[in-house]
């Protein structure tokens, strides 16, 4: 009989086993169709495939597990197990992430990747890995535009007087300050309303963000400056990354290459896709003029912000700073 029993016990180990696949819950605050979103379940879709079904991936979009603050609470806890949320919801933790608000750090895309993916992106994802997340890839949003209602912004003296909505950044403080412009730090989901209520004039953001907010509508003018970069940091818990064995943790790595190289692709597509939409409603409505800087012009911007940098030398580090501009070079 104790034989038997211990028979059984061994099969239902033996079954248990077999069944205990690792689940990953992934959180982000954006819809499927983005290309964050995309990406989300092209990994999940990946990861399954690779591992032959040893992890299975679930996404949770659209915020359903809470916003990013509150998700990355949860991951400490292995509550939830991975989360792409903006670099500003890190810089609390690592300063340093600060040098991606920095104006006219990148040259263009090819700079930027080339940082991401090199030395400089290592040190900074080595720096959130510390803090209690393993930081696994960046994934593009892209590079913000400047757009306004009183006059076009062509030189950064247009920008004098003018209150430009800012996230909560002392970086993008300062740059509005050097141009001469008035700060006002505002929740996202109220920028819309005071674009449309005079409250401020203007506002910098990504394409994708003025599309899909309308915030084109409620502004007579923009200018296409690129001159700074919104992305995101894809985490993970590391509480739920020790307990990986070594074949699987490569499984995710290699997944997570893949999305992100599909990520970037979609980004730049969802970009110019939404941007020919805008010069469409500009050429059709007559309500918004589309400025584009000349390379002449855009030196004058770069001259007259990085000025600040020094600014940020003891928070970011002069050393990454001239390290990424060093890249572009």
């Amino acid at each position: 009989m104790k034989i038997l029993r211990g028979l059984l016990s061994t099969a239902l180990i033996a079954s248990l086993s077999l069944a205990a696949d690792y689940v990953i819950k992934f959180s982000h605050v954006v819809s499927p169709d983005t290309p964050k979103g995309k990406a989300a379940d092209y990994f999940a879709k990946r990861v399954e495939e690779l591992s032959h079904g040893k992890i299975k991936v679930e996404v949770y979009p659209n915020a359903q597990l809470g916003g990013d603050k509150a998700v990355l609470r949860k991951m400490k806890f292995n509550a939830v197990q991975m989360a792409a949320p903006s670099f500003s919801k890190f810089t609390g933790l690592v300063p340093q992430l600060g040098l991606f608000d920095l104006p006219f750090l990148f040259k263009n895309e090819n700079h930027l990747h080339k940082v991401l993916d090199g030395e400089v992106g290592k040190k900074l994802r080595d720096m959130v890995t510390k803090k209690g997340y393993v930081a696994l890839a960046y994934w593009d949003n892209g590079f913000k535009e400047m757009t306004d209602s009183k006059r076009p912004l062509i030189k950064p003296e247009d920008c004098k007087g003018l209150k430009f909505r800012v996230m909560s950044s002392k970086v993008l403080i300062e740059q509005f300050k050097a141009l001469g412009a008035i700060p006002v730090v505002l929740p996202f989901s109220e920028v819309y309303s005071a674009l449309q209520q005079g409250v401020v004039d203007g506002q910098e953001n990504t394409i994708s963000n003025i599309y899909t907010k309308k915030f084109y509508e409620v502004q007579r003018y923009m200018t296409l400056t690129n001159h700074g970069y919104l992305g995101y940091l894809v985490v993970m818990s590391k509480k739920f990354w020790n307990r990986l064995p070594a074949n699987l943790k490569k499984v995710v790595l290699e997944a997570m290459k893949e999305a992100t190289a599909k990520e970037r692709v979609w980004a730049k597509e969802l970009n110019n896709d939404q941007l020919q939409k805008i010069k469409e409603y500009a050429k059709k409505t007559g309500k918004l003029e589309i400025d584009t800087l000349t390379p002449a012009q855009r030196e004058l911007w770069v001259k007259k912000l990085r000025s600040i940098y020094p600014k940020f030398y003891d928070t970011i580090g002069k050393d990454l700073i001239e390290e990424v501009i060093k890249e572009g070079e």
